[in-house]
């Protein structure tokens, strides 16, 4: 019992001075300006009566009185601190109106990229300079891209992105801005009509396209297809010519030997009485009997057929 009485006491004790007492004590201390914390990514500007009488843009731990001196002890309280985003910034503008040569009415989206590079003038030398920097990259881009041919418009974006942020940049380093990139992202018809119209002469278009590619394709094909019947009738008509002078020398060299040429005859006259379904009978020579024989044997079959044999 008598250790609980005494861990009492010190448990509140602790709690008194940890959360009560210590965050008292630092908010005394930065009221009064002993000291400040710049966290990563922000700049402070502190102003006294109208003047800046400090800016930390780099982050970590300060003492004011190291940085302001004696103004450190009223800036809290009498004076003002300005906390600022100091990182990249990126916006889009959306669907800028602007006619081309033609009249065409056009849309442009236009995204940029913005950064406060000097604090004190962002604050003091324009009330609202991301709104003007935005209103000037919107007139910017209108004054490059009017009146401009509708094919540089869809073709050009770099060109015409350099050309806005050459003429912007200068007029945003006055007011503690520095542009980024600046790029051109969208060139569109505002029109929706007109729109349909460019689809319509894009289909038609690439519908003629299509269909002068399929007959070149076939006539392509039927003048090869000609060119090979032309060469093949060519080929054979050459051959069909040849043919007598090659059957020629062939029966010039047959007739050359009396022997062949006797057995050639032979073969062709049995092969053409083949064709005509005529008999025959090979007899031996010398074998006059069996002559006799077949002779009166043709003779009853020539009376019972009708057909022709030659033996």
């Amino acid at each position: 019992m008598s250790d609980l009485l005494l861990i009492f006491p010190a448990a509140f004790g602790f709690f008194i001075f940890f959360f009560i007492a210590e965050p008292i004590f630092r908010f005394f201390l930065r009221l009064f300006g002993v000291y400040a914390i710049v966290q990563e990514g922000t700049a402070h500007v502190y102003t006294l009566f109208g003047n800046v009488v400090g800016v930390l843009e780099e982050p970590g731990l300060y003492f004011l009185w190291l940085k302001m001196g004696p103004s450190a002890l009223l800036v809290n309280t009498l004076g003002k601190r300005h906390i600022l985003d100091m990182r990249l910034d990126q916006r889009y503008l959306r669907s800028l109106p602007v006619n081309s040569e033609e009249g065409a009415p056009m849309g442009i989206g236009v995204w940029y990229e913005m950064q406060i590079s000097n604090p004190v003038a962002y604050l003091f030398k324009n009330s609202d300079p991301a709104g003007s920097l935005a209103a000037n990259v919107s007139n910017a881009t209108v004054r490059t891209l009017s009146n401009m041919p509708l094919d540089d418009m869809l073709e050009t974006r770099h060109t015409m992105s350099r050309a806005v942020r050459a003429e912007v940049s200068p007029k945003s380093e006055e007011w503690g801005y520095r542009l980024g990139s600046v790029y051109i992202r969208k060139v569109h018809f505002r029109d929706r009509m007109m729109i349909q119209q460019i689809e319509e002469k894009v289909v038609n278009r690439l519908r003629q396209v299509t269909s002068a590619i399929r007959q070149d394709g076939s006539n392509r094909v039927s003048i090869i297809t000609n060119s090979a019947e032309r060469r093949a009738a060519i080929e054979f008509a050459k051959a069909q010519a040849m043919r007598p002078q090659i059957v020629g020398e062939a029966l010039s060299k047959i007739n050359s030997d009396p022997e062949v040429a006797q057995a050639m005859f032979e073969i062709l006259e049995t092969e053409n009485m083949l064709k005509d379904g005529t008999r025959i009978t090979l007899i031996p020579k010398g074998n006059e009997l069996m002559r006799q024989m077949i002779g009166t044997e043709t003779s009853l079959y020539e009376a019972g057929n009708g057909d022709t044999v030659t033996s």
